[in-house]
């Protein structure tokens, strides 16, 4: 008897389990609370542990004729734009890590994964109020009666899951004490940038921009973030701003780095946020997947990667399992994943704090650090989820 799967949630982790699941010859049914499937935000960084399993499921061609691949990543000084240090990326990442690095825009990604699946495939407007399990199944509560009996139930619907507060009972995201602002920008306005087709971190007190080009390279995507405020009461953990309030913290910054904010900064404000550990991930037979299950901060631009190899890391798992050991497969995928979400989760949360000194001895103990990354990090982008 075939396995029925409900994933809740058609962004970029729901797509991917869908994906994955159909190359294993198991269909899923995908819920959307959104009337329509597009994505939100700006765009997104795909890594090669991310890329090495998306090519597998079949999405080389499609990723590479939307996405931009950055020539460099560098760390600028963040009042004089000095190189504090550089790697290459382009063909040298390919060759020491076997698949690219993309910069691809959140809409066009969606597309690609949503194309592949079938936008017919995904049932929207479909808010689910909760999940009930019986021993016919796991149903979902919709807004028009709950749905079909399923084997097995994965949130994958991000940071603010309702699975995930019925899992686990509560609302538990830790506020970092940092926010930021994001925007996307034509290259063509950005006269004084320098190198505008690399991956660039201009690093300083108090704050950071990140930027790299997207799509055909003739737009950045950038998310400058700032210290503060010390609270954040909005429970969608974004506020609206005003242009002054962006520009605000970096007054004093390279004129490349306040033309950027200036000209494309959403008026938005957005929290930075991240899940603590869970202990489980999995209740009976629901599970769940990416932010659901371990939000983190972006500051190595893994949140969509780390998504991507809990999709296809649950999948591999699900297709192995035998009839009735569908629990046990939860829990395998589980201990698969969670040492090494953790890991980056962590990395990621350290990172901020070092991208943020003022100038002096530990800003250039961490420079000097920067320039050994591919030894510190390169854990990251050479892990295959499906050989681990």
């Amino acid at each position: 008897m075939a396995v029925r799967v409900a994933i809740v949630g058609a962004g970029i982790g729901g797509l991917t389990l869908a994906l994955a699941l159909r190359q294993h010859g198991i269909e899923a049914q995908v819920f959307e609370q959104a009337p329509e499937l597009r994505e939100v935000g700006a765009a997104v960084a795909l890594s090669a542990n991310g890329t090495r399993l998306l090519e597998r499921l079949g999405l080389r061609e499609e990723l590479a004729a939307h996405a931009a691949t950055p020539t460099e990543l560098i760390y600028r000084h963040w009042r004089d734009g000095g190189r504090l240090a550089a790697h290459p990326v382009g063909s040298w990442y390919r060759e020491r890590f076997g698949y690219p690095f993309y910069g691809i825009h959140r809409v066009d990604f969606q597309r690609v994964l949503g194309t592949a699946w079938g936008f017919d495939q995904v049932r929207t407007a479909c808010r689910v109020r909760g999940v009930v399990e019986r021993p016919e199944g796991v149903r979902l509560e919709l807004p028009d009666g709950p749905s079909d009996p399923a084997d097995v139930v994965v949130g994958a619907d991000g940071a603010h899951s309702t699975v995930r507060q019925w899992l686990t009972g509560a609302a538990d995201a830790v506020y970092s004490g940092t926010s930021g602002f994001r925007g996307l920008v034509p290259t063509a306005r950005l006269g004084m940038l320098p190198d505008p087709q690399a991956i660039q971190f201009w690093v300083g007190p108090g704050g950071h921009l990140l930027h790299y080009p997207i799509g055909s390279g003739e737009v950045i995507n950038f998310l400058a973030v700032v210290e503060g405020p010390a609270h954040w009461t909005a429970p969608n953990w974004v506020l609206p701003t005003a242009p002054a309030e962006n520009l605000a913290a970096f007054a004093e910054w390279h004129p490349a780095v306040r033309t950027m904010i200036a000209e494309g900064a959403q008026p938005q404000r957005w929290a930075l946020f991240s899940h603590p550990p869970l202990n489980h991930w999995s209740r009976g037979r629901v599970v769940l997947l990416g932010d659901a299950a371990h939000a983190m901060l972006p500051h190595h631009g893994q949140g969509a990667n780390q998504t991507i190899e809990d999709a296809v890391t649950l999948a591999d798992c699900l297709a192995e399992a035998r009839p009735g050991e569908l629990e046990a497969a939860l829990r395998r995928y589980e201990a698969l994943r969670r040492t090494r979400t953790r890991q980056v989760a962590r990395s990621s949360w350290v990172t901020s704090g070092l991208l943020h000194l003022p100038d002096g001895p530990a800003a250039r103990q961490r420079d000097r650090d920067l320039a050994d990354l591919p030894a510190n990090f390169g854990w990251i982008h050479d892990f295959d989820a499906q050989r681990a």
